[in-house]
């Protein structure tokens, strides 16, 4: 793979059709990405592990604070899009709008689908990627490590 970079929603769908054509199995996982952790390389490394290529969309800042509403997020669309494409296991990175991602898992169908544990009673998008014969996974979450719990403590420090 080339060094990773940012696409749209539709330079991806066209990248995906590319990777599809050269065999490629592609692996496909997402969320705020707010503050990097430990937890989000590992399982960006392990949802690697998946496939040849990995796709990490990244919620918007608009989506963010429709979510999670108050100050986040911390770091911008943009910084945390530098910082995903910056980490050896990402291939692609898109930004996506919507409260969850399943719009774009339909134009995309990637091979697998990986979510961290704690979205294993919900996994935007597995009905599409397991019609297509694909495979759905969460990841268990490493211990200690939350965005929501940094951005707690980092808010106590005196």
């Amino acid at each position: 793979m080339a060094v990773a970079q940012l696409y749209t929603r539709a330079e991806l769908v066209a990248m995906r059709d590319r990777w599809r054509r050269d065999g490629k199995r592609v692996v496909f996982t997402n969320g705020c990405y707010d503050l990097l952790h430990p937890g989000h390389v590992r399982l960006l490394e392990t949802a690697r592990g998946q496939g040849d290529v990995l796709i990490l969309a990244l919620n918007s800042d608009n989506s963010i604070r429709h979510r999670k509403g108050g100050p986040r997020p911390v770091l911008s669309e943009v910084e945390r899009a530098e910082i995903a494409i910056a980490i050896q296991a990402v291939d692609a990175v898109t930004i996506f709008d919507e409260d969850t991602p399943e719009e774009l898992i339909q134009a995309v169908v990637p091979d697998v689908l990986i979510k961290g544990a704690d979205w294993s009673h919900y996994i935007a998008g597995r009905e599409v990627v397991e019609a297509s014969g694909g495979q759905v996974a969460a990841l268990p979450l490493v211990p200690g490590f939350s965005t929501t719990s940094i951005v707690e403590l980092i808010l106590k420090l005196p």
